[in-house]
């Protein structure tokens, strides 16, 4: 991944934090990583453990940011959730898998999405 890219993506995930901190969400993990599976955000709000894919793009050349999502990136975002769940017996029961989209507009201003449940 070339270091603008990654700068994009640090960025992205930046402004996902604030976004959810603003709207009550409680972050208490970011960039959680184990052997085949990253979570870029795990957060509690109302009383459930939301596990949030950050998808940041300057363009929809290769398609939308929720569309880069696949079906293989969720299975790992499910199994990797479960994982960490396990290893945190103290978090809330009810759990779910969240995105959330940053997209730069043609004049370089973010705008950011929330998708909550994307698994069901």
């Amino acid at each position: 991944m070339s270091r603008f890219l990654k700068d994009e993506g640090d960025e992205g995930e930046r402004l996902a934090a604030e976004f959810l901190s603003k709207k009550g969400y409680k972050i208490i993990e970011r960039n959680f990583r184990i052997r085949g599976g990253e979570i870029d955000i795990i957060a509690i709000h109302d009383n459930t453990l939301v596990f949030i894919e950050v998808k940041t793009r300057s363009s929809n050349k290769f398609g939308t940011p929720l569309e880069s999502i696949t079906p293989w990136k969720l299975k790992a975002l499910i199994r990797t959730a479960q994982f960490y769940k396990i290893k945190h017996k103290n978090l809330p029961e009810g759990m779910r898998v969240d995105a959330v989209t940053v997209e730069y507009d043609y004049s370089g201003k973010p705008l950011i999405e929330h998708v909550e449940n994307i698994t069901s």
